[in-house]
């Protein structure tokens, strides 16, 4: 099953400039995810990451793996309209630089979810060679729980 841009937004609420998928290339909801994203040359980042050697940050490589579980946690019936929280990283190595121009194949398969608790591993792979590594945990919120713009209620 794959994905575009608007289908990805239904699931996961992330958006411009910060939705980090282009494209769900396979999806296995509540299983695995397989995702890309193409590293355009004409991204902000890289005017400041680093000036005349831009290098596609690792925490953005980790933030699109996560993205990728995102929806294939989300896309699952029984976890439609809750949001996907960064809870850890673990066993993360970075191999290769991401460039600009790069098309950024990002597989991820959910390991455990135990109550609302849970962990995915990921790769992210340029041209078949391993770029990027590693488990993110996550933990399973309710929308309502989280807040808005203004951040948590009561806040």
């Amino acid at each position: 099953m794959e994905l575009d841009s608007a289908a990805i937004q239904a699931i996961i609420p992330h958006r411009p400039p910060f939705l980090l998928v282009d494209r769900i290339l396979e999806l296995e909801p509540g299983r695995r995810a397989v995702g890309q994203k193409h590293v355009s040359p004409d991204d902000p980042v890289f005017r400041g990451h680093f000036p005349g050697r831009p290098i596609f940050p690792g925490v953005l490589i980790l933030e699109a793996m996560a993205q990728v579980g995102a929806v294939a946690l989300l896309a699952a019936e029984e976890h439609r309209g809750k949001l996907g929280l960064f809870a850890g990283i673990d066993r993360v190595r970075f191999r290769r630089p991401v460039l600009p121009g790069d098309l950024l194949r990002l597989e991820v398969e959910l390991v455990t979810l135990r109550g609302r608790l849970g962990k995915a591993r990921g790769r992210a792979t340029v041209a078949d060679r391993l770029a990027a590594e590693g488990e993110v945990l996550f933990a399973l919120a309710d929308a309502e729980a989280v807040g808005g713009p203004s951040g948590p209620p009561g806040r």
